[in-house]
């Protein structure tokens, strides 16, 4: 008799990819498929811990990654895992199919990557659509973790920034961005510097109206390289860290502290404070929107390095 799987005709993407699953094994399968996966082109990265537990070990190979892959209509499949090193190195492990690259397109802009080489967070969307909204025309921004782009392209796209000095240390994140700042057909508003920023950040000099630092789990290592490419004038600085819920305004007067320490004479203020998401269990992910500006030169540093145009 065939087998007839119990969620087939309900439509529904979970229901699709069981009833693919179920087909390939003709019978019922294991609990612990999962009900949520990243999908964008042919390409479809199922969430770490996906297909562990129960019977799968007996049941994985190339045949259910097949399935898998039709139940989501895809080509392609990976799985997410663990970013690692200083290089912030994707965990991604392919499953089905060899060719890594993936473009992936975002708010009008073209993202390319080696998707087991170079990570990409989608929950991150929000800030990377600020970013692109809130810079000024004619501002001069240095990115000091850019990787493939996260922020710079946003920015370069949908702002009238002058230019954005682009500092990187990870040779496929670097390939990356070159590729999508022709592709988004912004390369000559943008200059890479390669090696650590602590280092690169010092052939920049102090050019930048606005400052980024976004890296995981902290940035705060190259604080004093922020501090030194900001104008005289000074601009806004973008500090994305961890925090404990409760714990953000500490977090932020402490760091807003350090920046005034760094020997420039600017009145610093935190501006807001945004949560982008949850981290790990009773942490989170946000971004500290800190002001600095030269006494003197006040009237220069506008409301729009802040909030907007």
């Amino acid at each position: 008799m065939m087998f007839t799987p119990g969620y087939m005709n309900r439509g529904g993407p979970h229901e699709r990819l069981y009833d693919s699953i179920s087909s390939f094994l003709g019978r019922e399968p294991p609990a612990g498929i999962p009900r949520k996966w990243e999908r964008f082109s042919d390409f479809a990265i199922l969430p770490a811990g996906s297909f562990e537990g129960g019977n799968w070990e007996e049941i994985i190979g190339p045949g259910l990654w097949k399935s898998v892959a039709d139940g989501l209509d895809v080509e392609r499949l990976g799985i997410m895992g663990e970013v690692s090193g200083r290089t912030r190195k994707s965990g991604v492990k392919m499953l089905l199919g060899e060719d890594d690259w993936v473009v992936r397109r975002e708010n009008g802009v073209d993202y390319g990557y080696h998707v087991t080489k170079c990570m990409f967070s989608a929950g991150n969307v929000n800030e990377r659509r600020r970013m692109g909204e809130i810079v000024g025309s004619d501002e001069v921004v240095v990115d000091l973790f850019s990787g493939i782009g996260y922020y710079s392209l946003p920015i370069l796209v949908h702002s009238e920034a002058r230019h954005i000095h682009c500092c990187e240390w990870n040779d496929d994140a670097i390939e990356s961005l070159e590729w999508s700042l022709k592709e988004n057909g912004v390369e000559s508003r943008c200059t890479i510097h390669r090696g650590d920023n602590r280092n690169s950040s010092k052939k920049i000099g102090g050019v930048a109206n606005r400052v980024i630092m976004g890296l995981l789990p902290s940035s705060e290592a190259s604080i004093s390289a922020a501090v030194d490419v900001l104008s005289e004038d000074g601009g806004m600085v973008h500090i994305h860290g961890l925090a404990k819920p409760g714990e953000y305004s500490s977090k932020g007067d402490r760091l807003a502290l350090e920046i005034s320490d760094y020997g420039k004479d600017y009145a610093v203020k935190v501006e807001q404070i945004k949560r982008i998401k949850s981290y790990a269990p009773h942490w989170d992910h946000i971004v500290l929107d800190i002001s600095c500006v030269n006494p003197l030169n006040s009237s220069r540093v506008t409301r729009s390095q802040s909030h907007g145009k």
